[in-house]
């Protein structure tokens, strides 16, 4: 206490032959964001101004970066005590956790947080047994459709297995409305891996077992030989292997697919008339299953807030992730982000307009399937990107190239 009353000089100083009371002196704190997905970097500067009016002596100061170097800059900074909040990826506590990156915050999580906060939430942000943040983008990737092209095409549903959809994209190939009609993120970067994730889900397979790489056969080749046929048919955009998310939302919102998978956030975007030609057009269900394996699929590409462990600034720093992820903020912005919150899912305020998204979201999320959870991660996700892109361009048989993988993954 008498630290804060110091630091916050709250007394009087005589100017002038006069009192004058002395302003807050504020505390800085950094706060790392990404610049791209779930929220935008408008609404968590809007956000943070709303925190800032409500706590005046703390400052935050705050860094945008892409998705691909937010892990890197996370950890680089560890040094020189650069950041006191980050956002951190579903994939990342257990390294982060062996590796002392982020505080463990289990003592601070209230029985309110526990039981408000949708259980599947909190898998996000917990390993061994202990919490290093509070979720805060609670987010799986979709099959988005433009309803007008299906309607075109004669479609009268959208797909609900992996291979109507290549059925449903053929269709619409062959009646000349579209070349490409499916438009999929295959960059050689996570992006890619979420997408293989949701297809390993709908396959049924194993990511590790036992300790050991189990991708190479069963569901994980089978998700592999998916995408691959799907991207040597023609049915898939060729631009997929080059795409992040970013660039699946505009291929989709110019009208040039018919099918995209992609994060929650692209459904409002895809909706607003003033940037998409397609508003008002846009369908949305869970990512398709396998026939006798899944009814639909779904990755688990959840966010987290968490203190570092080089913050000198902890109670600020906490401060300021229960509001950034509160009830109240998560409701205001949840066009682009669903709240974490499960009561928040029965006000109407959230759920109007988006009643699509919300029925899409309780199947998805739900059926949510975890990339794998080691330390050693970025090994793995590095070796599995490159096989990906090796049996995509035809340079590897899938089985060789998810081989190769098994055996560079660091496991």
């Amino acid at each position: 206490m008498l630290k804060s009353i110091s630091r916050t000089l709250l007394g009087a100083a005589f100017v002038g032959g006069a009192f004058m009371p002395h302003a807050f002196a504020e505390t800085s704190i950094n706060a790392l964001f990404m610049a791209q997905a779930a929220y935008s970097e408008a609404d968590v500067r809007a956000m943070t101004e709303a925190f800032s009016k409500a706590n005046p002596d703390i400052k935050v100061n705050l860094e945008f970066v892409p998705y691909e170097g937010l892990h890197d800059k996370t950890v680089l900074a560890q040094g020189s005590g650069g950041y006191d909040v980050v956002l951190f990826d579903v994939i990342w506590p257990a390294e982060y956790a062996s590796n002392n990156v982020l505080v463990d915050v289990s003592a601070r999580i209230t029985e309110e947080m526990k039981k408000g906060v949708l259980p599947g939430a909190w898998t996000t942000v917990t390993y061994d047994g202990k919490s290093y943040g509070m979720p805060w983008i609670l987010d799986t990737k979709y099959l988005f459709y433009n309803k007008e092209i299906l309607e075109k095409a004669g479609i009268k549903s959208p797909p609900k297995t992996w291979d109507e959809l290549a059925e449903q994209a053929k269709i619409i190939k062959d009646k000349g409305l579209l070349a490409t009609p499916i438009s999929w993120s295959w960059s050689q970067a996570e992006a890619a891996i979420c997408d293989y994730t949701t297809l390993v889900s709908a396959y049924g397979g194993d990511f590790i077992k036992d300790g050991k790489p189990a991708f190479q056969s069963g569901g994980g080749l089978d998700a592999l030989n998916y995408m691959v046929t799907s991207y040597s048919s023609g049915l898939t955009n060729p631009n997929s292997k080059e795409f992040l998310e970013e660039d699946v939302r505009k291929v989709f919102q110019n009208g040039e697919a018919a099918f995209a998978l992609n994060w929650t956030y692209m459904y409002n975007m895809a909706n607003d008339p003033k940037d998409s030609k397609v508003a008002g057009k846009v369908g949305v269900v869970p990512a398709p299953g396998v026939a006798g394996k899944s009814e639909v699929s779904a990755v688990n590409g959840s966010m987290g807030l968490g203190i570092t462990t080089a913050s000198k600034h902890p109670e600020e720093a906490w401060k300021f992730i229960t509001f950034m992820t509160s009830q109240e903020t998560q409701n205001q912005y949840a066009k682009l982000s669903l709240p974490i919150w499960a009561s928040s899912y029965d006000d109407p305020a959230v759920t109007k307009g988006q009643e699509e998204l919300i029925a899409a979201a309780k199947l998805g999320l739900a059926a949510m399937y975890p990339r794998p959870t080691t330390p050693k991660y970025q090994e793995l996700s590095t070796a599995l990107q490159q096989a990906i892109q090796e049996a995509l361009l035809g340079q590897a048989k899938p089985e060789d190239a998810l081989k190769g993988a098994a055996e560079n993954s660091g496991l």
